[in-house]
């Protein structure tokens, strides 16, 4: 099955895709493999973006769950999301005698994981904030492929169709709000379901007073063949017994969503980061460090960070390598993003310098600062500072070789 095509199908004209859709040999393993587990990483890794690379913020305040923490959450989310796919089918499938329709697991299936192909694409907005409408937008629009797939796939009435759809999708809400209690009880998250259709070769811009994502459709298609192509790896794996293929194609799954190579690359070792730490920020002095690495679904990470003082003036700098998530760090590979924000209290910029992604926020007061650097090779450098003006912060991060820290390189897993 070609992905791209079958999303683009699903979304532009659903009625005529079900029932192609419904004649398809399938099981709950092909299902899972070909499809599902390659759209439900899309919310996932957009989530760790917005949440520990952009942040979330109102009212002059901005919050971001630190990287590891993030990496962790984005694993729960992806679980749970797979998770949540298998719940309702479940429940599409016990309710359908109820209205006139015939039980059928994998026909439940293909309808829930077909049917939240918009809801999956449209996880892309989570990215920002001032998009989480949006996100709103898709779930409906997956309700409706929904309610366009009953009749084809569960065999009900088209008048009960209205109605079948409202029950699941009651259903399914109190389903959601018991996987997202299990969600919240480890990280607190702002996302929702999501919205979104890929289209031909090209460009979306999406402008909002809160900021703009450009999504490179051509760049998401290349991703998707990739996932494909991944898909097919873990497939032939699980057919040949091969875990440790299987582990390393379920990686790469995720990885090309996220623009690199999950499994391909190790991390920076921790003590090569530490040796890119400065003895001080100018003429602030460093004080302590710290380093820690990390594994979360096949994905290694590493980082170090120090603090700088001087009197009342302190700076924590940290530089973090996802790995062989790079790629999804740098942003550049499907989407651009520019957020110019000002309140009375605080400034915000997310921007692009050269091949680097940017992002300073500060409060006007001098109170507190951040300046996050994303780097071409996909290490994020990034200061927060406490009664150091943003013009000070800005000479900081400039005395930081990034330069150096931009040549280094990745060295391949074994």
């Amino acid at each position: 099955m070609n992905v791209v095509q079958r999303v683009q199908d699903i979304i532009l004209k659903p009625k005529e895709t079900w029932p192609a859709i419904e004649q398809e040999t399938a099981d709950t393993a092909s299902i899972y493999r070909s499809y599902v587990i390659l759209l439900a990483a899309i919310p996932a890794i957009a989530g760790f973006i917005g949440l520990s690379i952009i942040g979330a913020g109102a009212f002059g305040i901005s919050v971001r769950v630190p990287l590891l923490s993030g990496l962790g959450h984005m694993v729960v989310s992806y679980v749970l999301s797979l998770v949540a796919v298998f719940l309702l089918a479940l429940i599409v499938d016990a309710l359908a005698p109820t209205f006139g329709g015939s039980k059928s697991q994998i026909a439940a299936l293909k309808l829930v994981a077909y049917g939240s192909t918009a809801a999956f694409l449209g996880g892309i907005f989570s990215l920002l904030p001032s998009l989480g409408v949006l996100g709103l937008v898709a779930a409906l629009y997956s309700i409706y492929l929904i309610y366009t797939g009953l009749p084809v796939l569960m065999k009900c009435p088209q008048q009960k169709a209205g109605v079948y759809t409202a029950v699941v999708i009651a259903c399914g809400i109190v389903a959601m709000v018991i996987l997202g209690a299990i969600t919240s009880a480890l990280l607190p998250t702002r996302g929702g379901l999501l919205g979104g259709v890929m289209g031909d070769r090209g460009s979306v811009t999406i402008k909002t007073p809160g900021g703009e994502v450009n999504i490179d459709t051509s760049k998401m298609e290349q991703a998707a063949r990739k996932m494909e192509e991944a898909g097919k790896r873990l497939e032939a794996a699980q057919k040949a017994g091969d875990s440790a293929a299987a582990n390393k194609a379920m990686g790469d799954v995720v990885g090309a969503v996220a623009g690199g190579t999950a499994t391909n690359a190790t991390p920076i070792a921790v003590q090569d980061l530490k040796m890119l730490l400065p003895e001080s920020l100018g003429d602030l002095k460093r004080e302590s460090f710290e380093t820690q690495g990390s594994q979360a679904m096949g994905v290694a990470s590493a980082s170090a960070k120090a603090t700088y003082a001087l009197g009342e003036q302190r700076v924590q700098l940290s530089i973090t390598d996802l790995g062989g998530l790079g790629g999804l760090a740098t942003l550049a590979g499907w989407a651009n993003m520019t957020v110019d924000r000002e309140t009375p209290d605080m400034i915000e910029k997310v921007y692009k310098q050269g091949s680097r992604t940017m992002r300073e926020q500060f409060r006007k007061d001098g109170s507190h600062g951040e300046i996050t650097v994303i780097l071409d090779n996909g290490v994020i450098v990034e200061t927060q500072g406490d009664k150091v003006d943003m013009a000070s912060m800005k000479k900081l991060i400039a005395s930081v070789d990034l330069n150096r820290i931009e040549a280094l390189k990745r060295a391949a897993k074994p």
